[in-house]
């Protein structure tokens, strides 16, 4: 693995703004959702309201499964990524704090909007994937390269 995809990778995330993330119902059925999420280097972080079917599914089976998907005019543009591994609630109040500074960074001013005392209690999960598929269509219909992420490490 070289550091030309883990850098794919990185520049996917950074880019995207939304991604569909797929939890595990108590009946071990599927349950894909769409949420807008930060990132810091192949860390993902995204958020949902603490009383949600999603955080209830996370908080009985933390693997999840994601997919980012970039805008593209044609099909030969497409580029994207599926990552899959574990998701892992946020309870330390600093880690708490750092990663709403990354949401503010990338979402400022809209995000403003929904922080109001009178929401919900929200839910913040941090995935460090173990696996990552990318997809570039700029390399030919439907390629994906598939790696593991501790080959990303020393890349």
């Amino acid at each position: 693995m070289d550091a030309a995809m883990r850098n794919e990778a990185v520049s996917i995330l950074e880019a995207g703004k939304d991604l569909t993330v797929a939890t595990l119902r108590a009946d071990g059925g599927p349950q894909a959702t769409t949420v807008s999420y930060a990132s810091e280097g192949l860390t993902i972080y995204f958020g949902c309201d603490a009383r949600s079917q999603k955080a209830q599914n996370l908080a009985r089976d933390d693997r999840v499964s994601v997919t980012v998907n970039l805008p593209y005019g044609h099909w030969n543009e497409i580029r994207g990524l599926s990552a899959g591994g574990r998701a892992h609630r946020i309870t330390d109040p600093r880690e708490t704090a750092r990663v709403g500074s990354l949401f503010l960074k990338k979402f400022s001013p809209e995000i403003e909007a929904y922080l109001s005392p009178n929401g919900g209690e929200l839910a913040l999960f941090r995935l460090e994937p173990q696996v990552i598929s990318l997809l570039d269509y700029r390399q030919g219909f439907g390629h994906t390269d598939l790696v593991r992420v501790d080959e990303f490490i020393g890349a």
